[in-house]
C-alpha cells in the first residue's frame, strides 16, 4: 500500500531521492509519476478541463536526482495525455511564471526541488495561475496519488523542450531597463560591480543572461555552475559559511553590491559595498523601502521573529508591520488576505528571504529582489551612494541566537502546545520578574524583557514538522542574552519531555 503522506512538508513534497547520503529513499521514480498523475487529475477537476487538454510546465534545479524525477513525473502526466513543457533546468519563481507568460500559457507547473536541503533530498512545488498550492491542496493531491493503480496507462501526451528561462530573464531584464529609463542596447548597468553567488544551484543564470547582457561587470561572482552535490557551501542565505562566502566575494572583488540565491532561487539576500551582509532584519528592511515606494502607510507582513529594531525602522519609514507567522506561505497568504480587506499591503516576507511582492503577483521570488536591488545600487551610485545607505538607520540588536529544543514525547505536538500554555499563563502571573508578554502575537510565546532583567525578547514556538521547538533571543546589550536565557531555562525548567540542555 502507497505512503505518500510523509513527503508532505507543509505546502510542499519533500523526500529523499538519493541514498548517497545513507538515507532511506521515499521520494522514489513510482511516487514521482504517481504525484504527476494526480497533478493532472486535480488540475483537470479544479479547471473543469479535461485532463488531455492540459498544458503543465516541468522545471527542475541543479540536483543529481532532478532529470529522473523530471523524466517521471512527466511519464505520470503523459499517460493522462496531457502536454508536457519541459523546461529544463529553470527557478521556482520561473515556473510560476509559465502560467503567466502568454507564449507558455501553462495551465499549471511544477519545479523539483528541495530548497536548500542535503544533496540526497528533493522535492516538488506546485503552482496555477493562482499561485503555489496550499497545505490542503498538497493533502488532496497525496491522497489521489496514493489511490492510483499500478502499471495503468491511459493515452500518451506529448512533452517538448519549452525556453522558459528566455523569457524570464528577458522579463527581468525589461525590469531593470525600466526602473532605469534605458534601453538593453544601452547597457543601462555599465560600471556596475556585482558579486553573485549561486552555491551551485539553479541562479547562476542571473549573471550570463540577466546581468552581463546589460553590462554589469559580475568578475568577483562564485559558485555559478550548477553541481547538485553542493561541493563548496550549501546554497541558502541563512547559512553562515554561505554569507561568509558572498561577503568575501565583494570584499575581494571590491563589488558595489553582492546577492546570494538559494538553489531554486525563490530566496535571496544581498551584500553592500562595505562587504556586511544585508539579510535577515536588514533584508526585510530594504524590501521594504523598495516595496513601499509611492505607497505611504502601506503595511508590511514579515514572519515572527524580525526584532523589535526593525519594527522601529519601518514605523520611522511611516509603514504598518504585522509580526505574524514563519511560513513564507503564512506571509504570502496574510498578505492577500490583508488587500482582499483593502489594505495597503505592498510587501510580505520571511527573514529567510522568501520576499513576496505585490507588484509581482505575491510571488516569492529571489531574483526579482535582487532586481529591484540591482536598480536601486545603480540609480545610487550615479549620486556617489551605495546600497547600505538605505537601511544605516536600522539598528541590529547587540546579540541574537536561535535554539532548537528537542521534544522527547510521543505527540510531539501536543507537549509542545502544552509547554506554550503553560510558559503564557506564568508569564502572565507574573513568574518572572521583568518579563512580560509581547502583543499582539500570533505564533508560540513572544516575551519582552525590560532593561533590567537582558533587555530585549525571546520566542518560543512549535515545529509543524519535526519534534523541536525553535526558541530565539534577542537582546539590546552586551550580556543580555545569557540573562534571558537563564530566565528561559528557569521556566523551562519543569518541562521533563523538553530537552533544554542547549540552554545550560
Amino acid at each position: 500500500m502507497k505512503d505518500y503522506k510523509r513527503l508532505q512538508n507543509g505546502s510542499d513534497i519533500r523526500g529523499v531521492a538519493m541514498d548517497s547520503l545513507g538515507g532511506t529513499v521515499d521520494l522514489t521514480p513510482r511516487a514521482a509519476e504517481d504525484l504527476g498523475r494526480a497533478f493532472g487529475l486535480w488540475l483537470a477537476e479544479r479547471l473543469g478541463k479535461p485532463a488531455g487538454k492540459l498544458r503543465i510546465a516541468v522545471g527542475r534545479d541543479s540536483r543529481l536526482s532532478g532529470p529522473q524525477l523530471t523524466e517521471c513525473f512527466g511519464r505520470g502526466l503523459a499517460a493522462l495525455g496531457a502536454e508536457t513543457l519541459d523546461c529544463g533546468m529553470a527557478s521556482t519563481p520561473a515556473m510560476f511564471m509559465a502560467t503567466v507568460f502568454p507564449k507558455a500559457a501553462a495551465d499549471g507547473s511544477v519545479m523539483i526541488t528541495a530548497s536548500h536541503l542535503p544533496s540526497d533530498r528533493n522535492g516538488l512545488k506546485f503552482f496555477t495561475r493562482e499561485g503555489g498550492l496550499g497545505k490542503k491542496d498538497i493533502a488532496a493531491l497525496i491522497a489521489l496519488a496514493e489511490g492510483l493503480e499500478d502499471g495503468s496507462v491511459g493515452r500518451e501526451g506529448s512533452s517538448s523542450p519549452f525556453p522558459l528561462m528566455d523569457l524570464y530573464c528577458a522579463h527581468l531584464r525589461k525590469v531593470i531597463c525600466e526602473g532605469l529609463g534605458a534601453s538593453e542596447d544601452e547597457k543601462p548597468l555599465s560600471g556596475l560591480r556585482v558579486a553573485v553567488d549561486a552555491g551551485n544551484g539553479a541562479g547562476g543564470f542571473y549573471v550570463s543572461r540577466v546581468l552581463e547582457p546589460l553590462g554589469a561587470d559580475c568578475a568577483g561572482s562564485r559558485y555559478l555552475e550548477p553541481d547538485g552535490s553542493f561541493p563548496n557551501h550549501q546554497p541558502n542565505p541563512e547559512n553562515k559559511a554561505a554569507m561568509q562566502a558572498v561577503c568575501e566575494a565583494v570584499k575581494e572583488s571590491g563589488a558595489d553590491l553582492g546577492i546570494i540565491f538559494d538553489t531554486d532561487v525563490d530566496r535571496a539576500a544581498a551584500v553592500g559595498s562595505d562587504a556586511k551582509a544585508i539579510d535577515r532584519n536588514a533584508i526585510v528592511a530594504l524590501a521594504a523601502m523598495l516595496a513601499s515606494e509611492g505607497h505611504p502607510g502601506a503595511v508590511i507582513v514579515t514572519d515572527s521573529i524580525t526584532s523589535s529594531q526593525l519594527a522601529d525602522f519601518l514605523k520611522a519609514m511611516g509603514l504598518s508591520h504585522l509580526r505574524y507567522k514563519r511560513g513564507y506561505k503564512n506571509v504570502i497568504d496574510k498578505g492577500l488576505e490583508l488587500n482582499a480587506a483593502g489594505e495597503d499591503c505592498v510587501l510580505a516576507i520571511e527573514t529567510s528571504g522568501h520576499a513576496a511582492m505585490r507588484e509581482n503577483y505575491f510571488l516569492d521570488d529571489g531574483a526579482y529582489l535582487a532586481t529591484r536591488i540591482v536598480v536601486k545600487a545603480a540609480l545610487l551610485k550615479k549620486q556617489g551612494l551605495s546600497i547600505e545607505s538605505c537601511i544605516a538607520r536600522l539598528e541590529e540588536p547587540a546579540e541574537a541566537a536561535e535554539f532548537r529544543l528537542p521534544v522527547k514525547a510521543p505527540d510531539f505536538a501536543s507537549y509542545a502546545d502544552a509547554v506554550l500554555k503553560g510558559l503564557k499563563e506564568s508569564v502572565e502571573q507574573g513568574g518572572a520578574e521583568g518579563l512580560s508578554l509581547e502583543l499582539p502575537n500570533y505564533e508560540g510565546v513572544r516575551v519582552k524583557a525590560d532593561s533590567a532583567h537582558g533587555d530585549g525578547w525571546f520566542l518560543i514556538r512549535k515545529s509543524l514538522h519535526e519534534p523541536l521547538m525553535p526558541l530565539n533571543i534577542e537582546s539590546n546589550r552586551e550580556g543580555g542574552l545569557e540573562i534571558i536565557k537563564a530566565a528561559v531555562r528557569e521556566l523551562l525548567s519543569g518541562c521533563g519531555q523538553l530537552d533544554i540542555s542547549l540552554l545550560v
